[in-house]
């Protein structure tokens, strides 16, 4: 277990230095209900063990999300992160995050719709299972995805740090398959009280889930280069992942 430990940090770190130039996937334009996204696609180094779809964060997608994209790659997943915001549009200051993530938090079903058109252009390029992962506004996203009941052939919905407060009126459907929350401890944007809540609503669903909990983890504790970054909970959280697309996605 330790030497697995040591080799999924060194690949973390090495995929956090990696320059842009030289990754393997590209950016890609779709098209959902009339408006242009760009999303980035990664293909499986060698034969797919299946598709991943990344949700990004609240600044849109960037090298962040390309980088686990080629993570995932690497590993033998097809990855594909989606584009929420639109073509060219990822806010730079925190007044425009909230402004993009506003609209989309008060417009579920333009969400929704943006979330099955990025499965949609992603099954383009892989027709693989699909398990669908994102990053704190992308976590909320993820759940979002689940609750509607929309998507077909994800076999599992991954959030890490993400918002896990259920709208009023939704509610996951018996059918969700299962669900991964990585959190952390320490986390003071979202409290161990919501973490609480949710699993209560899924344990009263019936639902399949697993909540991993990462003491001393702030917000964010995953994203490289930010002082919120918390190696062992990445590489702690990231071999959970690993473990849970194992299960769903190929069955060992």
């Amino acid at each position: 277990m330790r030497q697995t430990a040591r080799l999924t940090v060194l690949g973390v770190v090495a995929a956090a230095m990696l320059p842009l130039g030289a990754q393997a996937g590209e950016s890609v334009t779709y098209s959902v209900d009339g408006a242009e996204f760009e999303g980035y696609n990664a293909p499986a180094k060698g034969d797919s063990k299946g598709l991943v779809l990344i949700i990004h964060d609240w600044d849109g997608l960037t090298d962040y999300e390309e980088k686990r994209a080629e993570m995932l790659a690497e590993m033998g997943y097809d990855a594909f992160a989606v584009d929420l915001f639109g073509k060219g549009n990822r806010p730079a200051d925190v007044d425009a995050r909230r402004a993009e993530t506003g609209k989309l938090y008060s417009d579920r079903e333009k969400m929704r719709s943006l979330l099955t058109g990025g499965l949609a252009a992603a099954r383009e390029r892989s027709a693989a299972p699909a398990v669908v992962m994102g990053y704190c506004f992308g976590g909320a996203a993820v759940l979002e995805m689940a609750r509607s009941g929309q998507a077909e052939e994800v076999a599992g919905y991954a959030t890490f740090h993400g918002g896990l407060a259920t709208p009023e009126g939704q509610s996951y459907p018996a059918s969700t398959p299962p669900l991964l929350i990585a959190h952390g401890g320490a986390d003071s944007s979202i409290t161990m009280d919501e973490v609480a809540g949710l699993s209560k609503e899924l344990e009263a669903g019936g639902l399949t889930y697993e909540i991993q909990v990462y003491s001393g983890a702030p917000h964010a504790f995953t994203v490289f280069d930010s002082q919120a970054y918390r190696e062992t909970a990445d590489r702690q959280s990231w071999q959970a992942f690993q473990d849970f697309l194992a299960s769903t996605l190929i069955g060992s």
